[in-house]
């Protein structure tokens, strides 16, 4: 490559970096089509049942939630509905946001520490595996439902693959995904992934509509920018099959300000 050329390309990308962008290499078709095989999700013995509000801060999830040891929530922010209605049923819930000073409602099975969850353990950060052990030793079933603005990434990588098997059931709102187009993205959302994928099936996939209906879509595959998922233990599933129709008459948008954004049909139809 000539030298103008190179220099050239440093001049722009250190142009963009002073307007806050970055360029990266961009993901091959076929790889993001991996990733979207590993996502497709699957129906099983379990039914789902919707927990929480009905818009947004409601999620379905499998109706598994006998003796259950309790519940972890990173990212309380303004609602609580999700675990107060589990709370009602005597599960314990621990919940951790550093931005809020506590939950939105109050409740006797409610524990809440004013810290997020990250990769490390300081004054501000604590990882899933420190929470999880100071808070629940031992070796019951536990509930995670995380909604911590695209550190879930980070926070799963991190966790020991025996710490996530703890989880019952994982529900996680999944941020700005269609930044796998972008080669550096995927190197850190595709290993997520494919950790999960050994543990636990996707038994729901609900696209996030309270920004309005945000992907982009490349040679016909399109990739949403927020997707919550629900995951359920392997050990905890019979029979599944293909699930082949979305929406699930139990979903409800979580904003009636924006129109619906359904699931794009290559996520799981083979057609």
């Amino acid at each position: 490559m000539p030298l103008f050329v190179i220099r050239l390309i440093y001049w722009i990308k250190s142009f963009l970096i002073r307007c806050g962008f970055f360029i990266s290499k961009t993901t091959p078709v076929e790889e993001v089509g991996k990733l979207i095989g590993l996502m497709k999700p699957k129906t099983t013995q379990v039914p789902l049942v919707r927990i929480g509000s009905q818009l947004d801060g409601g999620y379905l999830i499998p109706d598994d939630l006998k003796d259950l040891d309790a519940c972890f929530s990173p990212g309380v922010s303004t609602n609580s509905d999700f675990e107060f209605q589990l709370a009602e049923t005597g599960i314990r819930c621990f919940m951790a946001d550093f931005s809020v000073d506590g939950p939105a409602k109050n409740h006797p099975m409610f524990h809440f520490e004013k810290k997020f969850l990250g990769a490390v353990n300081d004054s501000v950060f604590m990882t899933l595996e420190n929470w999880v052990k100071r808070n629940a030793p031992g070796h019951g079933d536990l509930l995670l439902q995380m909604d911590i603005e695209s550190a879930e990434y980070e926070v799963l990588l991190e966790t020991p693959a025996e710490i996530l098997n703890r989880f019952r059931i994982i529900v996680v709102e999944f941020h700005d995904l269609e930044t796998v187009w972008s080669r550096d993205a995927f190197r850190l959302i595709y290993p997520v992934f494919h950790k999960l994928s050994q543990l636990f099936e996707i038994v729901h996939i609900h696209p996030n509509n309270i920004m309005g209906a945000k992907s982009i879509s490349v040679d016909g595959l399109e990739v949403p920018s927020v997707l919550e998922i629900s995951f359920l233990r392997k050990d905890r599933i019979t029979k599944k099959l293909p699930t082949k129709e979305f929406r699930h008459p139990l979903d409800q948008n979580n904003s009636d300000e924006f129109p619906d954004y359904p699931l794009p049909r290559s996520w799981y139809s083979s057609i």
